[in-house]
């Protein structure tokens, strides 16, 4: 666009923020270095624009983010601002699964959030757009948004293509189970090559309705990203598209000042665990719902998305629970077809606002449902009543801890503990065929301060499915759940092992109970055991002393509380 004085006046009213930077006699030295890379006084008159980045070369998630980066800052020039990008952090999940490197995973969220936070505070950027794909970068991206509240949106990277073996689509999911299944003996060296050689056949996070998936579409329905972006495939020239409207959306967002203040309420937080119970989405989107609300400062508990998931019947039938692939949700009409089916069925408040200006409602409307999709089913036939998410609370997790379900699985289990102090030594039982049916799994000393970092348990939870034994065992845990895994686990335990939790105090072959219905989990033994146990219990050793891991430790809430260290927020911590 030509630099009329017309012109000028407009984007005068844009740039309020980042005058500050670079307006002024005295902020010639500013000025002159941003020269250097490249700008002019036209450049530093407009909107500045920071894009923040969460491109890596390790791992496909993010690998593609840099296309999607051109193409944002194209919109943003062409819709009159100028874009400075940055990079900050991100962990791959998948990669990390069943190492110590996964105690990073859930760190990273708060770093990523703190490094977004800091250099948007550092430059005073009129507007921030972020791009995020694996599975801590939306949250961490979101978290920082809220933290800054200036005209911003979070756009999605895409999903990765299913990878195809044997007549079937493949995500990540079976390569974990495919190696359960090779330890049982139940495929051969060479299958569980195969399957690990076409799972993944290019760009883009995890397939199914995992954690990236599922954030994904929180995004969209919280109205923090543009209503029909996330579902669009990592590789997809449609994505291009996407990416070039979001940076021009950003000059409309600072035109009429549509902040997350504005857009993540209450009602928004409501809509978004209410999609991700009826999508059978990740156990994570508990963790960073409540996270959101911890840093926008809104009353909004465990309890609450208990209420709603056992309101919102489970409509989409996605990996891992069920048949289909992220791409096939997509084609079968994506996210706006699924917010319009339970806007019909009054389970989302259709009034929230979202970054287009337009209401969830309005936005919804536009849906188109392909023609003898069966990727979402009718209201009048969910595949169960209740939602796909669940918490259970008794006295082995009095704040409660999470289940995902399809609702085919054991709705009462009753079996005997065995104990694991750390998740490679409960892999190593499972791959040892030391697990037998009836065991209740326990991996404890595994959550936000006595990991650090609450790691993912997709190692073990696969390996037990891939030996047959998915309905047959329990797992429990003060840690996290992939949004890959299925079967009855139980994580996010709280309080956790490492506060003096019951479940560290829990003992080989003590007798356990999971009532699905009843929302109970508990040791069958008397109140009078269970604290003469804790008046003998030590807190351990942390595992870190200094550096990143342990000042995580340090500033670290439960599980219940969404596991966030900004305690800016004034709420209790464990």
């Amino acid at each position: 666009m030509s630099d009329t004085p017309e012109i000028r006046d407009v984007l005068a009213a844009l740039n309020a923020r980042s005058r500050a930077l670079v307006e002024g006699i005295d902020r010639s030295a500013a000025r002159s270095m941003l020269k250097a890379i490249g700008l002019n006084d036209d450049d530093l008159a407009k909107p500045l624009i920071g894009i923040a980045n969460t491109w890596t070369e390790i791992g496909p998630c993010n690998y593609h983010l840099r296309r999607l980066s051109e193409k944002v800052k194209q919109g943003i020039r062409r819709a009159g601002g100028t874009p400075l990008e940055f990079n900050t952090v991100t962990i791959s999940d998948g990669i990390t699964m069943g190492t110590e490197g996964m105690k990073a995973s859930l760190i990273s969220r708060e770093v990523i959030a703190d490094s977004i936070e800091l250099v948007a505070r550092g430059n005073y950027f009129d507007g921030i757009i972020t791009l995020a794909a694996c599975d801590k970068t939306m949250p961490g991206t979101i978290m920082a948004l809220i933290r800054m509240d200036v005209p911003s949106l979070m756009l999605y990277g895409g999903s990765i293509a299913p990878g195809h073996y044997q007549g079937r689509d493949l995500t990540v999911q079976d390569v974990f189970e495919a190696m359960g299944a090779y330890s049982d003996g139940r495929i051969s060296l060479e299958e569980l090559q195969e399957v690990e050689n076409t799972a993944c056949p290019g760009p883009g996070a995890c397939g199914g309705q995992f954690t990236a998936n599922t954030m994904a579409m929180v995004g969209e329905i919280l109205g923090i990203s543009p209503m029909g972006s996330a579902d669009v495939p990592a590789m997809s020239e449609a994505k291009d598209d996407v990416s070039l409207h979001a940076g021009e959306m950003i000059l409309d967002l600072i035109r009429h000042d549509r902040r997350p203040s504005k857009i993540i309420t209450r009602k928004a937080l409501e809509n978004a665990i209410a999609a991700v119970a009826a999508s059978g989405g990740s156990t994570n989107g508990v963790l960073h719902s409540l996270a959101f609300a911890r840093e926008a400062g809104i009353e909004f508990t465990i309890d609450d998305i208990e209420t709603i998931s056992r309101h919102t019947p489970l409509i989409a039938d996605l990996k891992p629970t069920g048949k289909y692939t992220a791409i096939d949700m997509h084609n079968a009409g994506g996210n706006r077809l699924l917010a319009k089916i339970l806007l019909e069925g009054g389970y989302l408040d259709g009034s929230c606002m979202t970054v287009s200006g337009r209401t969830l409602a309005e936005e919804a409307a536009s849906a188109h449902e392909t023609p003898g999709q069966q990727v979402i089913y009718p209201l009048s036939n969910p595949i169960s009543a209740n939602g796909g998410l669940h918490i259970l609370k008794g006295n082995l997790a009095p704040n409660g801890g999470v289940v995902k379900l399809k609702g085919t699985e054991p709705k009462l289990f009753k079996g005997v503990a065995r104990i694991f102090e750390r998740e490679e030594d409960a892999y190593q039982a499972v791959q040892n065929h030391q697990i037998k049916a009836g065991d209740v799994v326990v991996i404890r000393y595994e959550g936000p301060i006595g990991g650090p970092g609450m790691r993912e348990m997709l190692q073990v939870t696969a390996a037990i499915v891939g030996q047959g034994l998915g309905e047959q065992v329990v797992l429990i845990t003060d840690g996290r759940f992939s949004g890959a895994t299925r079967g009855l686990m139980v994580g996010h335990i709280a309080p956790e092992a490492a506060v003096g939790g019951p479940i560290g105090l829990l003992r080989e072959g003590d007798p356990i109970t999971i009532d699905i219905e009843a929302r109970s989990l508990r040791v069958e033994i008397s109140d009078e055991e269970l604290t003469a146990r804790r008046a003998a219990w030590q807190p351990p050793t942390p595992h870190y002393h200094n550096g990143v891991m342990a000042k995580y430790a340090r500033l670290v809430a439960q599980a219940d509380d969404g596991a966030v260290t900004n305690t800016s927020t004034g709420l209790p911590r464990a």
